[in-house]
């Protein structure tokens, strides 16, 4: 029997009762599928489910196979050692004890004496280059995510179950667990907002409050069907509407032929000449006819309404995000930022940056890369004004907004809409709530609590209080913006991004997003310069 994940009837709830998904059926195969939805639908909870961790409140959950699991996040235990995440702390210690002389016969005649060799190789496959013995506490983030994924390849399991696993990864990072997935022959079910990665996929199944639907192919296979359904719901709320105005055009010629026709009835009645009584009849029968017309017309009418605002909700959801912004005022020529031979850092005599020297001219769009170390983040800390360069100069001629990945300028104690009037003082109220709404905090919405809000919504919120206002800042710096979002939350700030037109400093390792907002040049920092 081939290897398979089969849910069955499957619903779980919050809590608090808020359900997630409801009646939910999903089969995987030996295929690599890629699970994408809004933040908060339930993606990893799904996937905790099927490694066990947590039971659904009804249905059923059938795995057949091996399955290796790999979180967002691969924490470094006190003592733990790469070696441990691969499961062969003890058998790499029989081999040193064997190469001590220290072993006794049983050990030699089970050890496995190729085991750091294909360990080294495992790591080799996702671009780490550290030894079994390496503790984990002295690795990134990142480098741990790649420690993980290449233990749980080791296992040569049958399904990879892998919950964003390019995040916190830096460019060649992000490039060797693509090229691991595109590689990758046995099933696999995959969380991720990163588009490169899912265009390694077989499937996309999207997941949302009304269920699970499977779409087959990649990344771009995908977005061709949402543009196929977009144009499908467009031709309907055409249709629905234009229905809609010839019923409503018909009823009311049919009304005032009615009206014509019992004004002729009176003026005969007036007359006389026709018996009461059958006057009488005839006004019933009117009536009743004009009535059965009307309330047909009325049912008619009202399902074209329904199927109309059915095509607008499809709409709303399938139609990609669009932001206007008021302008900065930023000249093409002015010199937004210059750098002349600058060094900095954060431990005196260890610099992170060495004799930095570039300029940034009007309006440019700029991404800083490099792999981790490099200094990345301690250039937006130094034009941020938060770090102060040890030697050399730096002139800012623009007041900077800074959105790192905390999202820090926001104040969690208060309301998005009471963040967005203390950093536009100006903005009357009805300003504000416009504002907000262009980055999708309509009504209520605009009312959370900054505290309550999901890394997406917080970013997006950032931006909405940044760039909402009536005169944006010229120069915005970006700390790796799309960690942590869904897709959808990533369109949006595509879109609030591509409809700015000042200075733009961004970090980011996903080249998709960079495409998107119109990167025009870059600023390579390597790891030597600190």
């Amino acid at each position: 029997m081939s290897a398979s994940i089969v849910l069955s009837d499957l619903s779980w709830s919050t809590p608090d009762g808020r359900p997630l998904f409801s009646h939910l059926d999903l089969t995987f195969g030996a295929e690599r599928t890629g699970l994408v939805g809004r933040n908060g639908v339930g993606k990893s909870t799904l996937l905790a489910m099927i490694a066990g961790e947590r039971q659904p409140r009804s249905g059923t959950i059938s795995v057949g196979g091996s399955f290796g699991l790999l979180r967002q996040s691969v924490r470094a235990e006190p003592g733990e050692t790469i070696a441990g995440l691969f499961g062969a702390t003890e058998a790499l210690a029989v081999l040193r004890r064997a190469e001590a002389g220290e072993a006794d016969a049983d050990e030699i005649a089970a050890a496995d004496w190729m085991l750091e060799t294909r360990i080294a190789a495992a790591l080799a496959k996702v671009g780490l280059d550290a030894a079994a013995q390496t503790p984990l506490a002295a690795l990134s983030g990142g480098q741990r995510t790649r420690a993980g994924l290449a233990a749980l390849v080791f296992g040569e399991p049958d399904f990879l179950i892998l919950d964003e696993p390019t995040n916190d990864l830096d460019r060649d990072g992000r490039a060797a667990v693509i090229e691991l997935v595109a590689g990758w022959q046995a099933g696999a079910i995959i969380v991720s907002h990163d588009r490169e990665l899912l265009e390694t996929v077989d499937a996309i199944v999207e997941l949302t409050s009304l269920g699970a639907t499977r779409y087959g192919g990649n990344w771009s296979g995908y977005r061709e069907r949402r543009a196929v359904e977009l144009a499908a719901a467009r031709h309907d709320l055409a249709a629905a509407e234009k229905r809609a105005g010839a019923l409503a055009d018909a009823a009311q010629l049919s009304a005032e032929r009615q009206a014509r026709r019992d004004g002729a009835g009176r003026r005969q009645a007036a007359k006389g000449g026709v018996p009461r009584i059958a006057l009488g009849g005839a006004k019933q029968r009117s009536e009743a006819t004009g009535g059965e017309k009307a309330r047909l017309a009325e049912r008619r009418r009202s399902e074209a309404l329904e199927a109309a605002a059915a095509a607008r909700g499809r709409i709303e959801v399938l139609e990609a995000v669009c932001v206007r912004l008021a302008p900065t005022g930023l000249p093409p020529n002015r010199i937004v930022l210059a750098l002349d031979r600058v060094t900095a850092g954060h431990v005196p005599g260890k610099p992170v940056l060495l004799d930095l020297s570039f300029t940034v001219t009007g309006p440019e769009r700029i991404a800083v890369t490099g792999p981790n170390g490099a200094g990345k983040t301690t250039l937006l800390a130094l034009v941020a004004g938060t770090l102060a360069p040890w030697r050399g100069t730096m002139r800012v001629t623009t007041a900077p907004a800074m959105l790192d990945q905390r999202v820090s300028l926001l104040d969690p104690a208060m309301s998005i809409r009471d963040n967005f009037r203390r950093i536009n003082p100006q903005a009357d109220e009805n300003a504000c709530r416009a504002a907000l709404a262009r980055f999708m905090f309509r009504a209520d919405a605009a009312l959370q609590m900054v505290a309550t809000l999901s890394g997406g919504q917080m970013l997006r919120a950032g931006l909405a209080c940044v760039l909402g206002g009536s005169a944006p800042p010229g120069l915005l710096i970006l700390d790796e913006p799309t960690n942590h979002l869904d897709i959808e939350a990533i369109a949006a700030v595509e879109a609030g991004l591509r409809a700015y037109d000042g200075a733009l400093l961004v970090v980011s390792h996903d080249e998709a997003f960079l495409d998107a907002i119109g990167i025009s040049r870059r600023l390579e920092l390597s790891a030597d310069r600190g």
